[in-house]
């Protein structure tokens, strides 16, 4: 299909792919003459004549179900720019408008699962302040078609015209996805439960017993659980690579579903450096990243849930820790002298004790914790939602406390932990003024761009 014409505002509706139905009940298509061939193929044919089984026909029945719906769905759905909004409709039944303001419009990316690859199509969704990822998803256009249109809508939420091509990107690093498969079997979720299910199964060799089969089926489910996690992730993170463009940090990765993704600066909230126990041995590190998160509903999509979050899954520390410097200026990502938790925090974490600091800066707020493998945060000031001051009984009886870091993020937080009761009441009202502070020239800086 040739690419789509230029987007104008006040354009006519455009529809999705025709093909797009096909994407939805495509696992099920596939199942039906994989089916059929195990029903009438070796002489295993029903006793009726030969018919096929209900099992075949039950699953061909959710195919043309499927399809039907699917076709439904694609017919009143349909899409345009309009007044300086993406307006999507859709729904038969209960008929739903959503209109997306281009200035409001943060990333947009383009996804596309195995069927949408044989296929030729390709998924475009709208990241919007303020919106479920769930209201601005193209699925599908062609495979052709869907970086066009990101780019057009890219240039038009910037307020360029839309012939305007996208911002050119350099590439920042690219993960060998041999490293990447030794990176993921050297994790601990993968090794402990592979040494308890050998030991399982050595202890029903030597000594026979219902409690030892019983171990080795529990342990294989706990073996089976982790083997099929790391394929997943594998599957994610393959052919890994990461650039750098005026619009934020582009993630291209996947095997079977392939997606280009986008993180603009501003939604990054955090990062965080993580150091496996036995990948310090080989000196590998891994970068992650927290955004600004939105909600969405039950009935969407559970693949809009998911959003990119890391930044490099292994390299090299030195590697990483010049991705930092890019994502983070300026940062100091080592503990400078005077940042480990007091002596007698010893009693209150025995085992993470050495991994424990705490450092701060006119910019950022860095926090170091963790006990099998080491985790820094690191949480610019200006992006500081809220601080907080907890102290545990035990805490208080070593005179300790513990103060935490939030961000628009959800998935973690930067906590200085097992501090001098002193120091970190001092902490607590040091990294709230410099959030304020941050906060206020932020919005000056603002202010001064739009009258300009």
């Amino acid at each position: 299909m040739p690419p789509p014409a230029t987007l104008l505002p006040g354009e006519q509706w455009r529809r999705l792919h025709p093909l797009s139905p096909l994407v939805r009940v495509g696992a099920v298509i596939a199942a039906v003459p994989f089916l059929l061939v195990g029903s009438f193929s070796g002489g295993r044919q029903s006793q009726d004549g030969g018919r096929p089984n209900i099992t075949v026909l039950i699953w061909s029945g959710l195919a043309i179900l499927g399809l039907i719906g699917g076709f439904v769905s694609w017919l009143v759905t349909r899409w345009r720019i309009d007044q300086g909004d993406l307006q999507i409709e859709r729904g038969l039944i209960r008929r739903q408008s959503f209109r997306i303001p281009l200035e409001r419009i943060q990333a947009i990316d383009v996804i596309a699962p195995l069927t949408a690859r044989i296929l030729g199509l390709a998924e475009v969704r709208v990241i919007s302040a303020g919106r479920g990822l769930e209201h601005g998803r193209l699925a599908y256009l062609s495979a052709a078609e869907a970086p066009v249109v990101r780019a057009q809508l890219l240039a038009l939420a910037h307020g360029l015209a839309a012939t305007t091509p996208e911002p050119p990107g350099y590439r920042l690093a690219r993960v060998d996805n041999g490293r990447l498969a030794m990176g993921l079997l050297t994790r601990a979720s993968v090794i402990v439960p592979g040494m308890l299910l050998f030991g399982a199964i050595v202890a029903a060799m030597v000594r026979p017993a219902n409690a030892s089969f019983t171990a080795v089926a529990v342990t294989g489910g706990l073996a089976f659980q982790s083997v099929v996690v790391t394929a997943r992730r594998f599957n994610d993170d393959y052919n890994f690579s990461i650039a750098e463009a005026g619009d934020g940090l582009r993630l291209d990765r996947g095997l079977l579903q392939q997606r280009h993704e986008t993180i603009p600066f501003t939604r990054i909230q955090a990062v965080r450096l993580v150091e496996p126990l036995l990948w310090r041995l080989f000196g590998w590190c891994r970068l992650d990243v927290d955004v600004a998160r939105q909600r969405v509903s039950h009935e969407a999509d559970r693949d809009a849930n998911r959003v990119a979050r890391t930044l490099i899954p292994v390299a090299s520390r030195d590697l990483v820790v010049w991705l930092l410097s890019r994502v983070m200026p300026a940062v100091t990502s080592e503990p400078p002298a005077g940042s480990s938790s007091p002596r007698r925090a010893r009693l209150r974490a025995p085992l993470s004790y050495h991994f424990l600091a705490a450092w701060n800066d006119d910019r950022y707020v860095c926090a170091r914790t963790g006990r099998l493998q080491s985790a820094t945060v690191v949480v610019p000031v200006d992006k500081v939602q809220s601080v907080r001051l907890a102290s545990g009984p035990v805490q208080r009886a070593l005179r300790l406390a513990t103060v935490h870091v939030d961000t628009a993020g959800r998935r973690w937080q930067a906590a200085a932990r097992c501090r001098d009761e002193g120091d970190a009441d001092a902490l607590l009202w040091t990294i709230a003024e410099r959030a304020r502070d941050a906060r206020r020239q932020r919005s000056t800086a603002a202010g001064a761009q739009k009258q300009s």
